[in-house]
């Protein structure tokens, strides 16, 4: 399933319910370019729900789901992210302008650009939040529930993608959202129906990444 916009009704209890765990894993890549076509609230509360199946330490669930859909609050999200992603992405952009510029970060750049341009128009703008722990942010339980709803968006056919440019403007977000100082915002993750599949994304191989007993690579330049 790669589209909310089929005649039939979507069986929201079954769908993803069949993809293998290490298959969805493997295959589960940035989707940044999406369909407007709307998202069941009963979907994005599913993929929520396998968010608060992450660890957490001390089983403490910190995290908070906020489900922006209203067209004019995603309108203003999306304003205060361009405006921010523009100065951010023009570095990568001038360099993608080199002949010899890798073809996979030229694709990435563009996908990104093209998630701000369209950001708006995105049907959802999940944000995820979680409670202070004596006055530090716990980003570190947060992030074990956010690729669980990457994964669980890769599994039931919706596209994903992880940013954490909004904290450039958090100060005015977080209240605009309704959130209080002890429970900040840690990511926005922008989802709806991909244009475009999921595949594997390119990646070295472990083999370049595992060592047994110590660490014996290079220093890092």
């Amino acid at each position: 399933m790669d589209s909310g916009s089929d005649s039939e009704p979507l069986d929201i209890e079954a769908l993803g319910e069949d993809l293998k765990l290490l298959e969805g894993i493997r295959t589960t890549r940035a989707i940044r370019r999406l369909k407007p076509d709307p998202v069941p609230k009963e979907l994005i509360r599913k993929v929520c729900e396998a968010g608060t199946f992450a660890p957490s330490g001390g089983n403490r669930q910190p995290w908070k789901f906020i489900a922006v859909t209203d067209p004019e609050r995603r309108v203003w999200v999306a304003d205060r992210y361009r405006k921010v992603f523009r100065s951010y992405i023009a570095p990568a952009l001038e360099a993608a302008k080199a002949p010899d510029y890798p073809a996979r970060k030229r694709r990435n750049a563009l996908a990104a650009l093209h998630l701000a341009d369209h950001l708006h128009e995105a049907p959802v703008h999940l944000f995820v939040a979680g409670w202070k722990r004596r006055g530090t942010e716990q980003s570190q339980a947060l992030f074990p529930a956010i690729q669980n709803i990457l994964l669980a968006c890769r599994a039931v056919g919706l596209g994903a993608s992880l940013t954490t440019l909004h904290t450039s403007f958090r100060d005015e977000l977080d209240p605009w959202l309704g959130l209080p100082p002890e429970i900040p915002t840690c990511a926005l993750l922008p989802i709806g129906w991909p244009i475009g599949r999921y595949g594997t994304p390119p990646r070295e191989s472990v083999d370049e990444k595992l060592y047994w007993d110590r660490y014996e690579g290079e220093d890092p330049a």
